[in-house]
């Protein structure tokens, strides 16, 4: 015969055991969940790659921190187009020294970047650049200007060796006007309008807007808007040659991106070659120029996107150029 006090002790006994063991088990399971989950939070992600490129690069050269007043990043298909954006747009994106040089740093990022194959160059529906910013020059004195080269700096878009498209729509006057024509090539929206209004404030003209627009429109045209401090709209300045093509406003920056895909697509090296022809066009006289020309253009047959080119012309299929 049993003994009930040692029968309830062993089942006290036995159910205890369970009861550690259930537990137990429950912690393991627990450790090993929290276990598997620190391993996946540890885990490289081998698809961060893979959700950046679906970004398109649009904000690889992304403003954040790193620019002030533009804003800057990669477009086309190819995201092979530098984009940079002026952005004040409280003050029209008038030219301060800051946002210059702002431009002058993310020209220098595009130049070394070899998928970037062009560069446009755009403010606001509202304002390209209304002008410099007259408040950050009001007190300046001649001794702090011509000490300081005051300006110099701003040439950095005419020196640029990849192509650069303006996308102007409202207002480019004064510094705005001759950020324009330091680019390669101006497309401007059906109400843009093009000035030099320095006179109205008892200057002239500093970064170019006497030379390369009198280049660029003749003297007669140029002189008029200098001395009187008149605007053009975008017609006239298609007219007199100071931009290739009007394009309503909402479509202007997508066809300047456009067009910096077609020369994207060449090879930047013969590109470069090409941008330094016509530019010296307006340096040298014609025999000159005609011989630089020549020279740049037997300089081509040492390369072999010239003869990709070529072959691929002999062959009737598309060139795949390698900027060699």
């Amino acid at each position: 015969m049993s003994d009930p006090t040692r029968e309830e002790d062993a089942a006290g006994s036995s159910s205890s055991s369970s009861s550690s063991v259930v537990d137990i088990t429950l912690v393991s399971v627990i450790m090993a969940f929290l276990c598997r989950s620190a391993a996946v939070l540890l885990k490289p992600c081998s698809r961060a790659p893979a959700a950046l490129s679906a970004l398109s690069a649009s904000r690889l050269y992304s403003s954040g921190g790193q620019f002030e007043y533009i804003l800057v990043e990669k477009r086309g298909d190819k995201n092979n187009v530098g984009f940079i954006q002026l952005n004040r747009p409280k003050a029209l994106n008038a030219l301060c020294d800051g946002l210059m040089t702002e431009v002058g740093r993310a020209l220098d990022s595009f130049e070394a970047d070899a998928d970037v194959g062009a560069i446009v160059i755009t403010g606001s529906d509202r304002a390209f650049a209304a002008g410099a910013d007259i408040k950050e020059m009001q007190n300046r004195t001649f001794q702090e200007c011509y000490g300081g080269n005051f300006l110099a700096h701003w040439n950095r878009v005419s020196t640029v060796r990849k192509p650069v498209i303006a996308a102007v729509n409202g207002f480019a006057l004064g510094g705005g006007c001759e950020l324009a024509m330091m680019c390669d090539i101006i497309y401007a929206g059906e109400k843009a309008q093009f000035g030099q209004p320095e006179i109205l404030l008892g200057t002239i003209p500093g970064a170019g807007g006497t030379q390369r627009l009198t280049r660029a429109v003749g003297k007669s045209l140029a002189m008029e808007m200098v001395l009187t401090g008149d605007k053009i709209n975008a017609q006239e300045a298609k007219q007199s040659g100071l931009v290739s093509k009007v394009y309503p406003v909402d479509q202007l920056v997508s066809e300047a991106v456009k067009c910096g895909e077609k020369i994207a697509a060449n090879s930047k090296l013969v590109s470069a070659m090409a941008k330094e022809a016509v530019n010296a066009a307006f340096e040298l006289t014609l025999a000159e120029g005609n011989r630089l020309e020549k020279r740049l253009f037997h300089s081509t047959f040492a390369t072999d996107d010239r003869k990709e080119g070529m072959t691929a012309f002999v062959e009737k299929r598309k060139a795949d150029f390698q900027d060699k």
